[in-house]
């Protein structure tokens, strides 16, 4: 049974702005993302079905704040200290600088991502 910290899960991609590490396991993305106040996810995603996030995930906020906004309208507001469940369908904004880990099912997320990048 493999487990990982933070700092031994290779670096997916870096900017100024946000980093994540990830690594694939049994089908699912284990990430580690630090993202600054202001990063809004809606640019990246532009093109895609209701120009949002494809992926399902699963995570838990370790610091920060951000808000997500769901294809269907509807807002929510996720805290340090609380875990949640995003269906694919949604756009994050970076409301307070984040570090968060999220799993995520890898072949739908790599599908966005790719589109992302």
């Amino acid at each position: 049974m493999p487990a990982y910290s933070q700092d031994q899960v290779p670096i997916e991609f870096e900017v100024d702005v946000a980093r994540a590490r990830s690594i694939e396991q049994g089908g699912m993305t284990l990430a580690f993302e630090r993202l600054s106040a202001g990063v809004e996810t809606a640019p990246l995603f532009k093109g895609l079905p209701d120009d949002a996030c494809q992926s399902p995930h699963w995570g838990y906020v370790i610091e920060g704040r951000l808000r997500i906004l769901a294809t269907d309208g509807s807002e929510e507001t996720l805290d340090a200290g609380q875990a949640y469940y995003l269906p694919a369908g949604h756009n994050v904004v970076v409301e307070e600088d984040a570090l968060l880990i999220e799993f995520s099912p890898a072949h739908e997320r790599a599908k966005t991502m790719d589109h992302a990048a």
